[in-house]
């Protein structure tokens, strides 16, 4: 191959005769995991080949480019094979064009499956569409497509029967897909593949709350590969995109498990040689940014630079990651605006679960997210509990907070729990009660620390240092009272919370009736209502609770 390359490379015209050896050592390259390598290769032979052979080496420059995570370059040179690339050709690469076209566009081409589907009964044609739409399919899952997802799958469906891939590629596909999707019906189906069947057996494990089965599932199936091809991504097991994926998940899963610190490492590590933004639709980005904000408190050079390099059509929303960066800050209100600004705009959210920031449900009414298609258990409940508490009413503060802290104490993740810890130490400084706020604060402290999320451990400690400096004393009136409206609005009536706020500023009911052009009898009767739903007795009482509200909230 060596002298075929040197020949190749000093020849001043072409030389068709060395592109066929450039050709197969570039495709046994990308097979052995090393397609920057096959791509020189590959383009080399593209420069000298012709005919059948240019199209060969065309099509193997563009599956070493996807394999490398390329996007832009895959899908021109995949793209150069349609419409005048000889038909085998064109069957061999639908699939890497598929997954090419997705990554730059961010979408998955609209393209109906029975349109291209092969004129002939040639069974070698026949597996590359059948591959073709296993990869549609799961690109739509994660890109939450479910209608292109079910046009694919059924495509899938049709193709796998005429080959007989029912079991190897149909089955563990379809798993794979809804379960990313967010279907968790589908435990019977089982994969060997080394690809489809790990990522299907490692989601589930996470799915059913054994995290550090799927650790060790993650590792297995990688260092147990046993040479035979995964009929769902053959050749490209040892790929770095394939290997980004597996560095993905291993990073969520350190993420559910509450080790932020070695998350980010790992994420880190990672990015050093493997194309991490492209995965489950820029999920690395996400998670990039979102371990950044919980370590430094802000965005550093490591997520900014993986978002610069995101592939061109691949979209994430960057709202949460600025209320994330607020609420830290202490910037209550800005957070606030900024969550429900993206509620607005549909809330927005990836597949898999990633650390959002439910906690500004206490301060912006309606923002609570929906569940993620894929999450273990534990961060479900931990999520619930937040929600308890930032909904609990007055009279079953007690209670609930009780109930909340002891279901708190079962969480496995110090993430999680710190988080909720967290809420409860706000809430019971908001009701005046210091010596449970400080106990809950200073457990939540301490679990982020050990989870290594220094930045939200920081923000802890400003409020128990807040909590020590002025425990005991009414708080001077702070701005707008922002994050106490906010918090408020969730009980009180737009009306209520108007009248409200007007008392707590000091004015009369007379005043307050004259702005809100109602009777001082009506002022009476909303304040009487408010007392009853706030669990004060008296103005001085809600003046007291809505400064401490703005304080520890």
């Amino acid at each position: 191959m060596s002298a075929d390359w040197h020949r190749a490379r000093a020849s001043l015209e072409r030389d068709p005769a060395t592109a066929p050896e450039l050709i197969l050592v570039a495709r046994q390259l990308t097979e052995a995991g090393h397609p920057d390598r096959a791509l020189l290769l590959a383009r080399e032979a593209a420069e000298h080949a012709m005919g059948d052979d240019r199209d060969e080496a065309r099509l193997v420059a563009g599956a070493s480019a996807v394999g490398a995570g390329y996007a832009v370059e895959a899908a021109t040179w995949l793209g150069t094979l349609y419409p005048h690339g000889g038909e085998r050709h064109r069957w061999a690469g639908l699939g890497a064009l598929i997954v090419a076209q997705t990554y730059v566009q961010g979408t998955v081409p609209e393209v109906d499956p029975t349109t291209v589907r092969p004129g002939t009964a040639d069974g070698v044609d026949w597996r590359h569409w059948t591959r073709a739409t296993a990869l549609a399919a799961i690109l739509c899952a994660e890109r939450g497509d479910r209608r292109g997802m079910r046009v694919w799958l059924d495509a899938l469906r049709d193709g796998a029967a005429l080959i007989g891939a029912e079991q190897d590629l149909r089955d563990p596909v379809v798993a794979l897909s809804w379960l990313i999707a967010g279907d968790r019906d589908i435990h019977d189906v089982t994969a060997a593949g080394s690809v489809s069947g790990g990522l299907l057996r490692t989601l589930r494990a996470a799915e059913e709350g054994d995290i550090d089965l799927a650790l060790r599932l993650l590792v297995t199936e990688e260092s147990t590969f046993s040479g035979e091809p995964d009929p769902f991504v053959p050749g490209y097991e040892h790929s770095p995109v394939v290997q980004a994926y597996r560095a993905i998940v291993e990073v969520l899963l350190l993420v559910w498990r509450g080790d932020i610190g070695l998350a980010r490492d790992a994420l880190i590590r990672a990015a050093l040689t493997l194309p991490i933004a492209v995965p489950f639709a820029g999920l690395g980005v996400v998670l990039a940014r979102r371990l950044d904000l919980a370590v430094l408190g802000t965005l550093g050079p490591f997520s900014r630079a993986l978002t610069i390099v995101l592939p061109p059509g691949t979209k994430i929303d960057q709202l949460v990651d600025r209320g994330v960066q607020a609420f830290l800050a202490g910037s209550f209100d800005d957070a606030a605006a900024t969550v429900r600004l993206w509620s607005d705009l549909g809330a927005p959210q990836t597949a898999i679960s990633v650390p959002g920031l439910d906690e500004l449900a206490a301060v912006a009414p309606d923002c609570l997210p929906a569940a993620a298609s894929v999450e273990p258990p534990e961060i479900a409940l931990a999520r619930q509990l937040r929600e308890r508490i930032a909904t609990a009413g007055e009279g079953r503060w007690r209670v609930e907070s009780d109930e909340v802290a002891e279901i708190a104490r079962t969480l496995r993740s110090p993430f999680e729990r710190g988080r909720v810890e967290a809420m409860l130490g706000a809430r019971h400084a908001i009701r005046d009660d210091h010596a449970a706020a400080r106990i809950h604060l200073q457990y939540a402290e301490r679990l982020f620390e050990l989870a290594g999320a220094m930045a939200w451990a920081k923000a802890i400690r400003g409020r128990l240092d807040r909590l020590e400096a002025r425990e005991g004393s009414i708080v001077p009136a702070v701005g707008a009272l922002s994050a106490c409206r906010s918090d408020w609005s969730r009980r009180l009536t737009a009306r209520e919370l108007e009248v409200a706020m007007c008392a707590v500023r000091g004015a009369a009911n007379r005043e307050i009736g004259e702005v809100l052009n109602v009777s001082i009898r009506t002022v009476e009767v909303h304040l009487g209502r408010i007392f009853a739903k706030l669990d004060v007795r008296s103005r001085v009482e809600l003046t007291v609770l809505a400064h401490r509200t703005e304080l520890h909230l």
